[in-house]
């Protein structure tokens, strides 16, 4: 698991990769406002797996599921990156909802190298290369040098998602 701050970190990097993706697809909107809310959703959704297992509904703010279950799901992210990915420029809520699943998959990929891992499919995965808290460092790098790729590149071509690209435009 990466730190608090690590995926604060990789969260607005995430944000900053989803309104590149918005704002290279050409569906930014009105004021560039689709671009803004892509870019707080991803800086939001960079934690989300972790307050999301939080019960607010309770006084003692207990988890209400277990760490790195259900709310770190890859597949549920996936889908709503999938998902919201093929809604951009369709509907009003696609964009934020763009930013915060890549602001989850970053959170995923930033937990997936420690001992505890991931539950990708259906059981945790890890790549057992560190222990909790360490290499921060290497997590935030990698994801700003991602944020800098698609902020330079957009999407680049041969992933499933560029024929859509294309319908976009």
């Amino acid at each position: 698991m990466a730190s608090g701050t690590a995926h604060h970190a990789t969260g607005w990097a995430a944000g900053v990769i989803a309104a590149a993706i918005v704002t290279h697809l050409h569906v930014d909107g009105l004021w560039h406002l689709h671009v803004a809310l892509a870019f707080f959703g991803g800086a939001a959704g960079g934690s989300a797996p972790d307050w999301l297992e939080v019960a607010w509904w309770r006084k003692k703010r207990q988890l209400w599921i277990t760490h790195r279950t259900l709310t770190h799901w890859g597949i549920g992210w996936m889908a709503l990156l999938v998902w919201s990915y093929h809604r951009l420029g369709h509907l009003p809520f696609a964009a934020p909802a763009f930013g915060f699943a890549c602001g989850g998959v970053i959170h995923l990929l930033a937990d997936w190298p420690n001992p505890l891992g991931v539950p990708w499919v259906i059981q945790r995965h890890s790549l057992n290369w560190w222990k909790s808290g360490r290499c921060d460092l290497i997590v935030v790098g990698a994801s700003w040098v991602a944020a800098w790729f698609f902020a330079v590149h957009g999407v680049p071509h041969g992933l499933p998602f560029t024929p859509l690209r294309r319908l976009v435009s």
